[in-house]
């Protein structure tokens, strides 16, 4: 959900910050006093089209920042969504900061968490945390190519084992039907390809290399060109050691010297013997160093032979790899794709057969995510006008429509001509409605009345609110066009999605304004000759005053005040009803 909103220099906000509570928040105030522009800078916010217009006149840039709380149920999608965006997440932190910055010469500044993103990163992310929608907006529900999506999230729990199967077998399937298609189209550029890899391939197995052997003969060429100053070294730590009044002639006599303090005080016999001990450890130190210079000899020849073979390896390196391992496994792989390309028949009437069985596979899912689809479907349809019934819109009727049955020839030929599967099975719906009797059914997007409009969306929000992953659902105005008991019914279905999800709602109807958890007023005032809006919070009284201004317009008189507070209990009492049922 959003907590906080801070807004600076956007059309006529100069500066702002608003915090948001859980639950159903409303948004009134005169007409022109800037409800809207709120709802337009969380729009900016979440990645919506920007404009040079929207930085307040007079500034350089407008600035949006806003802090959210990741929701149980969207934590899991979110936290993947970020690390496949490489955005930083403090596991400890169940909240997410987005910000934009709008200048005035059209150029648009992003980031989440901090890190600096593109506008389409913070719209991904934000259309995962906020859904608005306006009376004349065609938003996500709207959208036919989003049905399919919005049917799996309702039916969620039947579904999700067979689309996870599905979604395996869809992989397995494209993969191999690229490769096939790869194999089969270009005769020509398979043969030229051929030519290429098999070259490569001769060069890099007549190189005979040897795992790590850069790094081993890396090591040799470093002391064969420090022969000189290697041998000086060993050499001057040997002498240091053995030899007349050299270290190891003291620490003898001083293991000389406790063997006899040892025979005073027997206390001392396990410091000697440690002494000692490592007396004799240094000297066969000695020793080795000893025999280790006098194998140091410079091999002028040996250098020469290592420099042309790194330089063999460099060369290999340049073409295939940053390393051996990465040629050697380099080598490996196109072994593979010589083989392939050498049988080229055998392989395509391999890569044929398991096509076809994959599809064949790939088919009976598919048609068993249509049969859960087309249940769940009429759940859906049910469920939606129930949720129709309590906004009278009894005779309308809502439908998912599919797409006629696929006829599907799992025939490789048919595959590589135009595959009937797709990310989600085989399957395309759209929701259709009729709002009267007698009239057919029509898409969604097609409705005609703004009445119809916001009492459908509040029907299938009240449904799938729950399923469509946003934690905050934003209504500007929908409820334009109704009135007296509609308006009432309206009321009480925006309260009742904000039991789910966080709402935000602009409003002219006084019921809806009695329903709010949270009321705020936008106002419209002068500030050194500019004009600029302000957001307040209204108390008990004050939400009441409001209210009776809807109610009445201009003047507010005590029968309207009357009205408002009986308008407030009368909701107070909805909710704690609605409460007690949950």
């Amino acid at each position: 959900m959003l907590i906080e909103l801070s807004i600076r220099d956007f059309a006529i906000i100069d500066e702002t910050t608003i915090s948001f509570e859980d639950g159903l928040t409303v948004l009134t105030g005169e007409t022109g006093a800037g409800k809207s522009i709120v709802i337009d800078a969380i729009g900016q916010l979440i990645g919506g089209r920007g404009s040079a217009d929207y930085v307040r006149h007079g500034s350089k840039r407008a600035e949006i920042e806003g802090l959210f709380s990741i929701t149980p149920e969207i934590a899991p999608q979110l936290t993947q969504l970020l690390e496949d965006l490489g955005i930083p997440q403090d596991p400890e932190e169940n909240s997410l900061i987005l910000r934009r910055e709008l200048t005035n010469q059209g150029k648009s500044i992003c980031r989440v968490n901090g890190k600096l993103t593109t506008l389409g990163v913070l719209r991904e992310i934000g259309q995962t945390l906020v859904d608005i929608h306006g009376q004349h907006e065609h938003q996500r529900l709207l959208q036919a190519d989003k049905h399919l999506m919005f049917l799996d999230r309702f039916a969620e729990e039947a579904i999700n084992g067979p689309k996870k199967e599905y979604d395996r077998l869809y992989r397995s399937f494209k993969q191999k039907k690229d490769q096939l298609k790869k194999l089969a189209e270009n005769e020509q550029q398979n043969a030229q390809r051929l030519d290429l890899i098999r070259y490569q391939y001769d060069e890099i197995t007549s190189a005979k290399l040897e795992p790590e052997e850069d790094d081993r003969l890396t090591e040799e060429k470093q002391r064969l060109d420090n022969s000189e100053d290697l041998f000086r070294s060993v050499e001057g730590a040997y002498e240091a050691l053995y030899g007349d009044g050299k270290g190891l002639e003291w620490i003898m006599a001083a293991v000389n010297q406790l063997s006899e303090a040892e025979a005073i005080d027997p206390g001392l016999k396990t410091l000697s013997e440690s002494i000692s001990s490592n007396y004799y450890i240094l000297e066969e130190g000695a020793f080795s160093l000893r025999d280790y210079a006098e194998s140091i000899e410079f091999d002028a020849e040996r250098l020469e032979m290592i420099e042309a073979r790194l330089s063999e390896i460099h060369e290999l390196k340049r073409k295939y790899g940053s390393s051996v391992k990465d040629i050697l496994e380099y080598a490996a792989s196109i072994e593979e794709e010589i083989d392939t390309l050498e049988n080229r028949e055998q392989r395509l009437h391999e890569w044929e057969s398991e096509l076809s069985s994959i599809a064949e596979d790939l088919k009976v899912e598919a048609q068993h995510l249509r049969e859960i689809r087309k249940r769940e479907a009429k759940r859906l349809e049910a469920a939606i006008e129930e949720q129709l019934q309590d906004l009278y819109m009894k005779d309308t009727v809502f439908r998912v429509s599919f797409n006629d049955e696929v006829s599907i020839d799992t025939s490789s030929q048919a595959l590589l001509n135009e595959s009937p599967f797709h990310k989600d099975g085989v399957d395309e719906i759209s929701f259709q409605v009729a709002t009267n009797k007698g009239e057919p059914l029509k898409p969604l997007a097609k409705v005609a009345s703004g009445g119809e409009i916001s009492r459908m969306i509040l029907a299938l929000k009240s449904i799938l609110s729950r399923h469509e992953g946003v934690t905050s659902l934003i209504f500007d105005e929908v409820d334009t066009g109704v009135s007296g008991r509609i308006a009432q019914a309206i009321a009480e279905k925006i309260h009742h999605i904000s039991t789910a999800s966080q709402v935000l709602c602009i409003t002219h109807l006084p019921q809806v304004a009695a329903m709010a958890d949270t009321h705020l007023f936008i106002a419209k005032g002068d500030a050194d000759d500019r004009t600029t809006t302000t957001v307040n919070p209204l108390n008990q009284a004050e939400k009441s005053e409001e209210i009776g201004r809807m109610i009445s317009g201009v003047e507010i008189t005590d029968l309207t005040r009357k009205h408002a507070e009986e308008l407030i209990e009368q909701a107070s009492a909805m909710k704690n009803e609605s409460l007690q049922r949950d």
